[in-house]
């Protein structure tokens, strides 16, 4: 709803010479108001929403635009309420009113593919597996902006999501799970080998489960779809999701059944993964839900080195790769994960291993140029990093 904010102080302009009575010296001040908030509030476009942007209209000033952080928006109101500006709040407040209560939504196909915009030509920006839970911010035709559970930000073609309400929305988060374990696989329409299939699935998926027969869990998509797997390719995913202390081995045994998969920008599951879509896979699989990209990666968990030397590492530790600026500061463009024996795994081209040691065969002289650091999040956690057996975000 429009919030009209009117100060009327014909005396305080004379009185105050802090501030402006011209709509344009009140637009520049609103201009760097706004640069401020959302250093403040929304630094990483990727994880949150503050568009917002003045604009003189016949000399009255408009805030215009959108955002997802209602605490932004109160900042901004205040800080101009200080400075008596008179204004037109404009704002979108996401998610969009246009939603009505149809606010949340479920992956409904086994990889959601989620784009930076909406169609299908745009860059893949994330990808989200069968089951998983976001919340919906706003449409574009047949497209929806939503917020996977690590915060990310993009689009998703309808035909991948099934909206919930809030309602609906709480009744899923609180049914009993399975978790798809297998790399890949098939969901079939009965409880038998040659049933037909239903539709193909990843590891990572996660299933309302509504009984066993023959074998099989039978599971519930989100559209009502009735399918049934083999109760060898899935666990209950409590029982998961309280399983004892994350190790090493299982990470790289984990990363290793991942071998050779292709690289695709944008990948997160097994179908094909870029590089932090795979360390991001890795530790999904293993109850640990990192950030989406390697430059909000390396943000998280304990630096351990930052001059190469890989002495101080562990398995588990991820590998950081990029550039350093003239100016001191980095971009971050490439991660892997230590292995042991100085050896790393990563997805460049393909999943693959390469080697730290010049006399090895596997030697990767192009990274090992241009590596910048380690972080151990194995049993530190840190910043963005998300422990599902301590936090039920789904």
């Amino acid at each position: 709803m429009t919030d009209i904010r009117k100060y009327i102080l014909p005396l305080s302009c004379l009185a105050l010479s802090l501030f402006s009575c011209e709509p344009k010296d009140n637009l520049k001040l609103i201009n760097e108001d706004i640069s401020e908030v959302r250093s403040r509030f929304a630094p990483d476009k990727r994880v949150a929403i503050f568009n917002i942007e003045s604009v003189n209209d016949n000399g009255m000033l408009i805030l215009k635009g959108e955002s997802d952080k209602p605490e932004a928006i109160k900042a901004l109101q205040e800080k101009l309420d200080g400075q008596h500006i008179q204004f037109t709040d404009s704002i979108e407040r996401l998610p969009s009113q246009s939603l009505n209560d149809s606010i949340y939504g479920i992956i409904n196909i086994s990889v959601g593919n989620i784009r930076s915009q909406p169609g299908h030509s745009a860059e893949l920006a994330t990808q989200a597996t069968l089951g998983t839970p976001v919340k919906v911010l706003k449409r574009s035709g047949g497209w929806f902006l939503i917020q996977t559970p690590d915060q990310y930000i993009a689009w998703i073609d309808g035909g991948g999501l099934q909206l919930l309400n809030s309602e609906q929305y709480e009744n899923y988060k609180n049914t009993e799970k399975l978790i798809y374990l297998n790399n890949s696989g098939w969901a079939y329409a009965s409880p038998e080998a040659d049933a037909p299939v239903i539709s193909d699935l990843v590891a990572g998926a996660l299933l309302p489960i509504k009984g066993e027969v023959n074998g099989y869990f039978e599971f519930e998509y989100p559209d009502g779809r009735n399918g049934y797997i083999p109760t060898n390719t899935a666990e209950r995913y409590k029982s998961w999701q309280e399983k004892p202390t994350l190790t090493a081995a299982e990470l790289i045994s984990t990363a290793k059944s991942l071998m050779g998969l292709p690289y695709l920008w944008g990948g997160t599951s097994p179908k094909g993964v870029d590089c932090s879509g795979y360390t991001k896979t890795i530790y999904y699989l293993n109850g640990i839900v990192l950030p989406r990209d390697a430059s909000q990666q390396v943000a998280s968990g304990e630096l351990i080195d930052s001059s190469g030397d890989f002495s101080k590492l562990e398995p588990g530790d991820l590998l950081f790769f990029g550039r350093k600026n003239d100016d001191g500061s980095e971009r971050v463009i490439h991660v892997g994960m230590w292995i042991g024996n100085n050896e790393f795994i990563h997805s460049s081209g393909m999943v693959r291993i390469s080697s730290m040691d010049p006399d090895a065969p596997n030697y990767d002289s192009y990274n090992r140029k241009r590596y910048l650091r380690s972080k151990r999040i194995l049993e530190t956690g840190g910043k963005g990093v998300i422990d599902l057996s301590q936090e039920d975000i789904f």
